[in-house]
């Protein structure tokens, strides 16, 4: 039998959460490298199943020198490859760059639309991609939801639910306004180093006082 599925914390927790947040990093940034909006959107659909670490090795090169999906579909599928072979799945990946770099082109005039519902046309661009491209390029208080901010909203009970869609819809709920904008950022940097998946790291975490989760390691 499942456990009960957490309760969220009280509006006055989570508000002093996040201030604790943003008093130790008041602004932070998403950690792909990007030059631009159409970087950023190539940069998001290779980290799928990959880390933003491996992604920025491989996209290092590859935007020194294609910066635009004209540029991408000059430099072609073996050219795209070539960069980006240290990443998994990186040949369904490669498809799908170039397939969404024609869209771009043909239907865009070369620039990435900035609705949701557009960004999610494309392909190899999900609700999370086009999360992170709203957010971090246009700076919508969008809530891009990975396996690090789904862990920490119901660990913590920040934001339980139980799919990503539930997550994402509970930060937007639970979550004061001020703090929407980075929320995201604040949650994936701390469910990425401190709230980890195995052996949380709770004697460094600035929230402990407020967390319930009950398996806390000293």
């Amino acid at each position: 039998m499942k456990p009960a599925m957490r309760k969220p914390l009280p509006y006055h927790v989570i508000d002093e959460i996040f201030a604790r947040f943003a008093a130790a990093e008041p602004t932070p940034e998403g950690e792909l490298e990007h030059v631009n909006a159409y970087t950023l959107v190539v940069a998001v659909a290779l980290s799928a199943q990959a880390t933003d670490a491996g992604v920025n090795k491989a996209t290092r090169a590859l935007f020194a020198k294609v910066t635009t999906p004209q540029q991408m579909l000059d430099l072609g599928e073996d050219g795209l490859i070539e960069h980006i072979k240290t990443i998994g799945l990186y040949r369904n990946k490669a498809k799908n760059v170039l397939k969404m770099s024609r869209i771009l082109v043909d239907e865009y005039g070369g620039e990435v639309p900035c609705s949701r519902a557009a960004l999610e046309s494309l392909p190899g661009v999900g609700r999370k991609t086009a999360n992170v491209v709203l957010n971090m390029w246009w700076k919508h208080p969008a809530q891009a939801v990975d396996t690090h901010i789904f862990r920490l909203g119901n660990r913590t009970g920040i934001a339980p639910g139980k799919d990503v869609v539930a997550v994402e819809r509970a930060i937007e709920d639970n979550v004061p306004a001020p703090y929407q904008l980075h929320a995201h950022h604040w949650m994936i940097l701390h469910g990425r180093y401190v709230c980890v998946a195995r052996k949380p790291k709770c004697p460094a975490c600035l929230i402990r006082d407020l967390c319930p989760f009950e398996e806390k390691t000293e």
